[in-house]
């Protein structure tokens, strides 16, 4: 055998914890990768993670890393069958570097994919939402109104829809007495007097690494004490325009606020 078939494949005996443990890892953890991304989709979890268009890479990758760690099983137990019958097992070689100690890199997937599979996700609440700058959602407006129509019926405006027209026409004049009817969760911005709240929801682009908060000023009749923050509410009103942190601001004046559950569903895409 030539000396460039000897570095490609080498006849000598293992440890048990090389030729046994560290494979052992590695189809733990492809496997629970696997089921942790599959158990997203059957569970319909995926909605909190990712943006829909990318479902399916992960129901793909998911099936994949369980056939890659079925097919490693079946090597794994052939290289066990020649080994108990006395007949030299080839193994390859390692073709990477790692930084880690054998094992270490296939035992942190498999923590985190078990910390995966013990933690359910959970919607991004209202203080995410003041990190992430829910408040410049509002939009800044001109002086000058200019003649704008929308194609939609206003109280069938979902609130990215409502922060989607301001960004083509942000005068709030052009939309007062309009009717709204809008779904979210309550945020407290301390900048606001208390008789203010905002109606917010996220919008996802591609995952919810990179989710961010658009929303609508609430002028109540009340403090806003009586709503707390993270509570979702079907708030219908009409607009008016407020003057809020010395800038005019197209603002929800509520007539009703109903209490309605976290929708299955609860971001934009």
């Amino acid at each position: 055998m030539s000396s460039a078939q000897n570095f490609g494949k080498a006849r000598f005996p293992r440890s048990s914890f090389q030729s046994v443990l560290l494979p052992l890892l590695d189809i733990f953890a492809l496997g629970t990768w696997g089921v942790l991304m599959l158990r997203y989709w059957l569970r319909g979890q995926l909605n909190l993670l990712i943006h829909p268009n990318y479902f399916w890479l992960v129901i793909v990758t998911g099936f994949a890393l369980l056939i890659l760690a079925g097919l490693r099983v079946l090597q794994l137990f052939t290289q066990m069958r020649q080994r108990a019958a006395g007949k030299p097992v080839t193994m390859p070689l390692a073709q990477h570097i790692s930084l880690f100690p054998p094992g270490w890199s296939s035992a942190l997937l498999i923590a985190t994919a078990i910390a995966g599979l013990l933690i359910t996700p959970k919607v991004f609440t209202s203080q995410t939402a003041l990190q992430r700058g829910v408040a410049e959602s509002s939009i800044l407006t001109r002086s000058q109104p200019q003649a704008f129509r929308s194609a939609s019926n206003p109280q069938d405006r979902s609130i990215i829809e409502w922060v989607r027209t301001l960004n083509v026409y942000p005068e709030p004049d052009a939309y007062t007495g309009q009717a709204v009817k809008v779904q979210g969760f309550v945020v407290h911005p301390p900048d606001l007097p208390s008789q203010y709240l905002l109606i917010s929801r996220f919008v996802i682009t591609c995952c919810a690494a990179d989710a961010y908060p658009v929303g609508l000023p609430v002028k109540l009749k009340e403090d806003r004490k009586a709503y707390r923050t993270d509570t979702w509410l079907e708030i219908e009103g009409r607009m008016i325009t407020e003057t809020l942190k010395g800038k005019r601001q197209l603002t929800i004046e509520a007539s009703s606020l109903k209490k309605i559950p976290e929708p299955a569903n609860p971001y934009f895409y």
